[in-house]
């Protein structure tokens, strides 16, 4: 995929998950690479491991999606070191899942730091860079959940929602300026987001779901790749995966 070869990515949420698969596979295709997370101790073993299979070139910092400052610190980091963006994949993502009168109110401020402003963050640090460039393109990992809402899922899927109508807002408003806005929106995935949920009913639910019926975080990847691989006058604005054995939403 040519179009991908030399191009600078920003992935956050890297240390593992659909993080990790996308790394690989754009490594694969010789993109330069910044790795974000907040698992320094996972990013510097990915990122050298890349670097020592794939001849690229990768770096990496510690962030925390829900803090400002980290984001604003990501982008004059990739900057420094490769002096343009070309995209950025807002990975992040946390799925603790629990029925509303459960009133859990800590993990969903928790979601919608993660989920929603994270995203908006990076949103904001990146775009004055492609703008100027007039080129780039943003990528976000929203789900099916921001699609249909399932019980338990009420505000996880309100920040996937959110997302969408966020990246849409986002293409409409960057027309004619070069910026390709992009939702990757799976179903059940065989990753760790469901290590987040406290209740254990719940929980084994999910986990059972992502085994018998998940996507392969290396699938969801392909998918990320593939959008980035199209041509500059190609934007793809969604994309939609599920296993061919998800029955349900």
């Amino acid at each position: 995929m040519k179009n991908i070869q030399g191009k600078t990515i920003i992935i956050t949420g890297a240390s593992s998950g659909i993080g990790k698969a996308t790394a690989v596979k754009l490594a694969e295709n010789g993109a330069q690479l910044v790795l974000a997370a907040r698992n320094e101790a996972k990013l510097k073993k990915i990122t050298k491991n890349l670097i020592e299979k794939y001849d690229i070139k990768a770096v990496y910092k510690v962030t925390d999606v829900t803090q400002e400052k980290d984001i604003k610190d990501l982008v004059n980091f990739t900057i420094s070191n490769f002096h343009k963006v070309d995209v950025l994949f807002n990975n992040a993502g946390l799925m603790p899942v629990s029925l509303l009168r459960d009133g859990k109110s800590d993990e969903w401020e928790r979601m919608i730091d993660v989920n929603l402003k994270g995203a908006l963050y990076g949103i904001k640090h990146v775009l004055p860079i492609m703008e100027n460039q007039h080129n780039g393109q943003i990528i976000v990992t929203d789900s099916v959940a921001g699609h249909f809402v399932g019980a338990g899922s009420a505000v996880y899927s309100a920040t996937k929602f959110a997302m969408r109508a966020i990246m849409e807002g986002l293409r409409v408003e960057e027309v004619g300026n070069g910026i390709k806005s992009t939702l990757i929106s799976p179903g059940h995935s065989q990753t760790s987001l469901a290590s987040t949920i406290s209740d254990e009913k719940m929980k084994a639910d999910v986990l059972k779901n992502e085994t018998d019926a998940g996507l392969k975080a290396e699938d969801v990847a392909n998918a990320v790749v593939y959008a980035i691989s199209t041509p500059d006058n190609v934007g793809i604005n969604e994309i939609i995966l599920r296993s061919t054995n998800q029955r349900d939403y």
